[in-house]
């Protein structure tokens, strides 16, 4: 009688799979997830397992090989979809008080959002640069991995439940003005009016795999970098160099850092607290 495998042969046996999953993803669709941090990585594709009902990897891997619909909803499950309007309120203030005059030099400034998620982020960076005046010589490049998040993005649809605390980030973001004169309200949600949007392009990108698409005044690439690997983190921040322009600024989740890095000493902190640094060679 063969004896029932170990935890350890499970384990063994579960890295096989997730190797071969992440493997043919690669190939067949061109994500490449294979430096995620791993144990991020597994939980995310646990439960991309658990909402295709399936239970095992290589069962989820017949899946999302054949199945479009699958595959869009297996980049959703291990894409970072946490966000909120003026996230982390101190860093807007930060870069109203300290970037948005760096960016008043230029006579055209344009700013990518990398890893936009559902556009929470996206549409505060808009009333921002529309409240110093600014936002018509702005444009704003909002791109995820994701083409079904770009698309929520876009919509610029939120719950209403959540405006009492949009509205408590924005005031202490340093907001001037009524925070509800920028959406219309219907039962449950929240419609952020279409003006903001006349100076953002949304657009999917991949950050793993796809190069620089242009030269950007700014970068706001937030609390994505913490879920790679090492050496795709040092790739990554390789992209985000190679996209600034020199004096470029670019702005990192409060976990996140350009020093340690290769390109550490390209760069010199605007605010090193809120991470935020400016390159400078």
């Amino acid at each position: 009688m063969r004896p029932s495998p170990t935890v350890a042969d499970r384990a063994a046996t579960e890295a096989i799979e997730l190797d071969l999953l992440l493997t043919a993803v690669a190939r067949r669709w061109g994500y490449d997830f294979r430096e995620y941090a791993p144990a991020t990585l597994r939980r995310r594709v646990r439960r991309a397992m658990v909402r295709e009902q399936v239970d095992s990897m290589s069962a989820l891997q017949e899946r999302v090989l054949h199945e479009e619909g699958a595959m869009a909803r297996f980049i959703q499950a291990l894409t970072v979809q946490v966000t909120s309007m003026f996230r982390d309120p101190e860093v807007y203030r930060a870069f109203r008080q300290k970037v948005v005059p760096l960016l008043r030099t230029w006579p055209f400034a344009r700013i990518w959002h990398a890893g936009c998620s559902t556009g929470q982020e996206v549409y505060s960076m808009a009333i921002l640069l529309e409240e110093e005046g600014i936002y018509d010589r702005c444009r704003i490049y909002a791109t995820d991995l994701s083409d079904e998040l770009v698309q929520r993005a876009k919509r610029g649809i939120y719950p209403l439940s959540a405006m009492r605390d949009y509205t408590y980030n924005y005031q202490q973001a340093g907001g001037t003005r009524d925070f509800s004169q920028y959406y219309t309200a219907d039962a449950d949600n929240a419609v952020f009016n279409a003006r903001l949007r006349r100076n953002i392009v949304f657009a999917q990108h991949n950050l793993v795999s796809d190069a620089s698409f242009n030269d950007f005044h700014a970068i706001i690439c937030r609390n994505v970098m913490i879920y790679f690997g090492q050496d795709l983190r040092e790739r990554v921040h390789g992209l985000l160099y190679e996209s600034l322009v020199r004096f470029g600024v670019l702005v990192l989740g409060l976990k996140e850092t350009v020093e340690f890095t290769p390109f550490g000493s390209s760069f010199e902190p605007i605010d090193a607290d809120l991470k935020i640094y400016r390159r400078i060679r």
